[in-house]
């Protein structure tokens, strides 16, 4: 194990000084009672900050919404899993005899927490600069080769962004209709806001084009709405 664990610091550019630490980021608590879910819990915010300051220098034109997009893109669990099996993450976590004989070093939730965990240590060992150093080595290419106008918010997302920021419930969506032959359909989808009582219609070769289109509809009608003189408010 200490021969792994020598590889797996030389992988990550970093050498623990504390001995401890990184077994224990590698420790499911299936294993033993020292485990990982503290390391994680303070990983996950050390890696939230470094990669908010990453993608701040990298997109200095870019507002809020787009930092936020791009930085909850890189901090999900598909891609800390990612990068977990690219550094060899699941040939020195340790587990239990069940745990293991499961496939749980190579479950997505299990690495992308050890990963979260070990950028913990990271910082505990030696302060946020090389923890911010390490999400650099780990996920700098990625960022480097970010097109940011690529995340431009889909029109549904910015639809129960709006509702939600008024407290109104989320919309629904429903199929109102199909035409044309079944490789070549064109789908009708209804846009509903219960709440306000508003539904509009959009089409398109998708069921989710249509539901894209119906949103884009349904959020230019409530954006008129809060302009003085808008339908909902005359």
């Amino acid at each position: 194990m200490d021969e792994r664990l020598d590889e797996l610091q030389q992988r990550i550019g970093h050498r623990f000084r504390q001995a401890d630490l990184l077994p224990r980021a590698l420790t499911h608590r299936s294993f033993g009672a020292d485990h990982n879910e503290r390391l994680e819990f303070l990983g996950d915010a050390v890696l939230s900050l470094a990669v908010s300051s990453l993608l701040f220098d990298r997109f200095a034109g870019s507002d809020e919404g787009d930092l936020t997009r791009v930085r909850a893109h890189l901090v999900r669990e598909e891609s800390l899993h990612r990068v977990a099996l690219q550094v060899g993450l699941p040939e020195v976590l340790r587990l239990s005899e069940g745990e293991a004989r499961g496939g749980g070093a190579q479950r997505a939730s299990i690495l992308a927490d050890a990963l979260e965990a070990v950028i913990g240590a990271v910082f505990l060992d030696g302060g946020f600069e090389s923890a911010r150093a390490l999400v650099q080595r780990l996920f700098g290419e990625v960022i480097a080769g970010t097109d940011i106008g690529g995340w431009a918010k889909d029109a549904k997302t910015e639809l129960q962004e709006w509702l939600q920021a008024r407290r109104l419930p989320v919309p629904t969506y429903r199929i109102s209709g199909t035409r044309g032959q079944a490789h070549a359909q064109t789908f009708e989808v209804d846009c509903e806001v219960p709440a306000l009582g508003l539904t509009q219609a959009g089409e398109g070769k998708s069921r989710r084009q249509a539901e894209q289109e119906a949103a884009r509809r349904m959020i230019d009608l409530l954006k008129a709405s809060d302009r003085p003189g808008g339908p909902l408010r005359s």
